[in-house]
């Protein structure tokens, strides 16, 4: 049976369906170079090193004076120090004689001395080189 023969007769209808892509492409053009170098400046600074040192001064006091229990502790006035020194003395009986004290003061001084140092600085330049036909390549 021929469509055309009934009207009435519904046909089946074809819907194109499209779908669009794209498709990229790439191209690698060299624009130049880079040329990184590095400089190092030096300059001279003076700088103000503290030092410390300390001294001893050491002074005998003669005392020649006997004592009942040996030895006397050693003490301490403020910073200095104080050693009794002993010694046995013959009398009818024994006893000590403190002979002398030897007093130790310690002293401590900072003195600056200034000091030529070198110090170092570092900067890096960046160049860009171009070739002469970077223009030629059109994308």
């Amino acid at each position: 049976m021929n469509p055309q023969d009934n009207p009435d007769q519904e046909l089946p209808r074809t819907i194109p369906v499209i779908q669009e892509q794209v498709r990229i492409d790439k191209e690698v053009v060299e624009t130049g170079h880079i040329r990184l170098s590095k400089l190092v400046h030096e300059e001279e600074q003076t700088v103000d090193v503290p030092t410390t040192h300390e001294e001893v001064n050491v002074h005998r006091v003669t005392i020649n004076q006997y004592v009942d229990v040996p030895p006397p502790p050693i003490r301490y006035e403020g910073d200095t120090m104080i050693i009794p020194i002993l010694r046995e003395v013959v009398v009818v009986e024994k006893r000590l004689v403190l002979v002398e004290e030897v007093h130790v003061t310690k002293r401590r001084t900072e003195t600056h001395k200034p000091q030529q140092v070198t110090l170092r600085r570092e900067e890096v330049v960046v160049q860009r080189d171009t070739p002469t036909d970077a223009g030629a390549h059109q994308p």
